[in-house]
C-alpha cells in the first residue's frame, strides 16, 4: 500500500488557524473572492502542477500528477458559508454580520488543505488527484456550473472517481456514515406568485383577492405528497414561507406569493412531485381567476453513491481505525455533489461531529477541529487504497 503520510509537513495547529482564517471570512454563494483568495494562497504553497481559478464563479482546483498519471480522483470541498448571524462570541467571529459557516465548509476546506500539505511531502508514482473548491455549493447551482464551465471541462481530468464528505452532527466524533445508492435527497424550491385586482377593503366584490387560493394552495401542496405519490415513494412539501397583499387595513389585497421545499428520495420522484404540484397551482389559480406565476430555483439532485466507491470508503475507515455506519434510509437533506456522482463513480460520506454537537445550520454551530486530522487521513487512505488497486490491475 501506498503510504503518503510520512511527517505531516503541516502541523495540525496551522490547519486548525487556517480553517478559523476562514471562518473569519465568510460569503454567501456566488461571492466567495476572499475565500477563494485565501485558499489560493494556501494551495500555492504547496506546489500543485497546475492551479485553476475561476471555475463555475469563484472555484479553484489544484492538480497534482504522478509521473504516470493513469487514474484520477477529485475530492470536492465548498467554498461557501450561510445567511446565519453568528450567536457564539468566539475569537474568531465572522467579520461579515449575518453571514457565517454554520454548515461547516471552513472545516471542510481545511480537510482539503491537509490533505494538499501530504501530497506535497511524499508522492506516488503513478495516478492524478483533483482538489476542487466548489462555490455555491448553498444554493444547488455550484456543482453544475462548475461541470459546464469549458474551463473545467478543458482542463481538468476527466476523474475516474469522485469524493466528498460532510461533518454530521449526531454522530459519534469521527465515526463514518457512508451507504450504497442513494445518499442524500433531491430538492428544489418553489414559488409561486398569485396576481388578481386591489380594491378598497369595503368594497371586496370590485376586486379580484387571491386569499381564498392562497390558503388552498397551502392546504393542496401540503398534502400533494399523500395523495400523489405512492406508499414507497417517500416525499415531502414544505411551505417555507407566505405572503398576502400589503399592510394595509383600507385595501383588499391582489397579490399572494407561496414558497415551499420539494424532496424525494430520488429525482425521479422529485419530478413527478413538481408536475402535480404545478398543476394544482394552475388549477386552484384558475377557478379563481387569478394570473400565477410557477418558479422552480435551487435544484439539487439526489446524491446516489457507486458501490465501488462505498467500498472503498468502508475499507479506508477501517484502515484508519474510524467505525462505519451504514444507515438504513437516505438524509432527507440535499446536496448538490449528486451532479457529480450522476456522471462520474464516486460517493459522499458522512463525518461524525459528536453525538451533542449543534445541529448544522444551528446559530451556535461551530466544525469541530478535533475532525480535521481524521478527515485527511481518511482521504488518504481513500486514495491509497485507489491507486493500489490500479497497480495491482497490471
Amino acid at each position: 500500500m501506498i503510504n503518503l503520510s510520512g511527517n505531516f509537513d503541516m502541523k495540525l495547529d496551522v490547519l486548525k488557524k487556517s480553517r478559523q482564517l476562514l471562518h473569519e471570512n465568510a460569503e454567501l454563494s456566488g461571492s466567495e473572492s476572499k475565500t477563494a483568495g485565501i485558499v489560493r494562497a494556501a494551495i500555492k504553497k504547496t506546489s500543485p502542477d497546475q492551479i485553476i481559478d475561476s471555475l463555475g464563479g469563484k472555484g479553484i482546483a489544484a492538480i497534482y500528477s504522478g509521473k504516470h498519471a493513469c487514474e484520477t480522483v477529485l475530492f470536492r470541498c465548498e467554498l461557501d458559508a450561510l445567511p446565519i448571524p453568528e450567536t457564539d462570541d468566539i475569537e474568531y467571529k465572522s467579520k461579515n454580520p449575518g453571514i457565517s459557516h454554520k454548515c461547516g465548509h471552513d472545516g471542510h476546506m481545511a480537510i482539503m488543505l491537509g490533505l494538499a500539505h501530504r501530497l506535497k511531502k511524499e508522492w506516488f508514482p503513478e495516478g492524478r488527484v483533483v482538489l476542487l473548491f466548489q462555490p455555491s455549493e448553498e444554493t444547488g447551482s455550484g456543482a453544475r456550473q462548475v461541470m459546464d464551465d469549458p474551463n473545467f471541462q478543458t482542463n481538468v481530468p476527466i476523474p475516474n472517481y469522485v469524493f466528498a464528505l460532510h461533518n454530521l452532527p449526531g454522530f459519534s466524533l469521527g465515526e463514518i456514515i457512508v451507504r450504497d445508492n442513494t445518499f442524500a435527497s433531491a430538492s428544489i424550491g418553489l414559488v409561486i406568485e398569485l396576481n388578481g385586482t386591489t380594491s378598497h377593503a369595503s368594497e371586496p366584490q370590485n376586486g379580484r383577492s387571491p386569499a381564498i387560493a392562497l390558503s388552498q394552495i397551502i392546504q393542496a401542496l401540503s398534502s400533494a405528497p399523500q395523495f400523489y405519490s405512492a406508499l414507497h415513494e417517500a416525499c415531502q412539501v414544505t411551505i417555507i414561507h407566505a405572503r398576502l397583499g400589503e399592510v394595509a387595513f383600507g385595501t383588499s389585497p391582489g397579490y399572494g406569493k407561496v414558497m415551499a421545499t420539494l424532496r424525494s428520495h430520488t429525482s425521479e420522484v422529485l419530478e413527478s412531485l413538481k408536475y402535480s404540484c404545478h398543476r394544482l397551482v394552475k388549477d386552484i389559480a384558475k377557478a379563481n381567476e387569478l394570473e400565477f406565476n410557477v418558479q422552480w430555483c435551487e435544484e439539487f439532485p439526489a446524491t446516489v453513491n457507486h458501490s465501488e466507491a462505498v467500498e472503498v470508503i468502508k475499507k479506508s475507515a477501517h484502515e484508519c481505525n474510524l467505525s462505519v455506519q451504514e444507515p438504513p434510509f437516505p438524509f432527507p437533506w440535499s446536496e448538490d455533489f449528486g451532479h457529480f456522482t450522476g456522471e462520474y463513480t464516486g460517493a459522499m460520506f458522512g463525518l461524525g461531529a459528536g453525538e451533542t454537537h449543534p445541529a448544522l445550520h444551528h446559530p451556535s454551530y461551530d466544525f469541530p477541529d478535533e475532525l480535521i486530522e481524521s478527515g485527511v487521513n481518511i482521504f488518504e487512505a481513500i486514495l491509497s487504497n485507489i491507486f493500489a488497486k490500479k497497480n495491482m490491475k497490471k
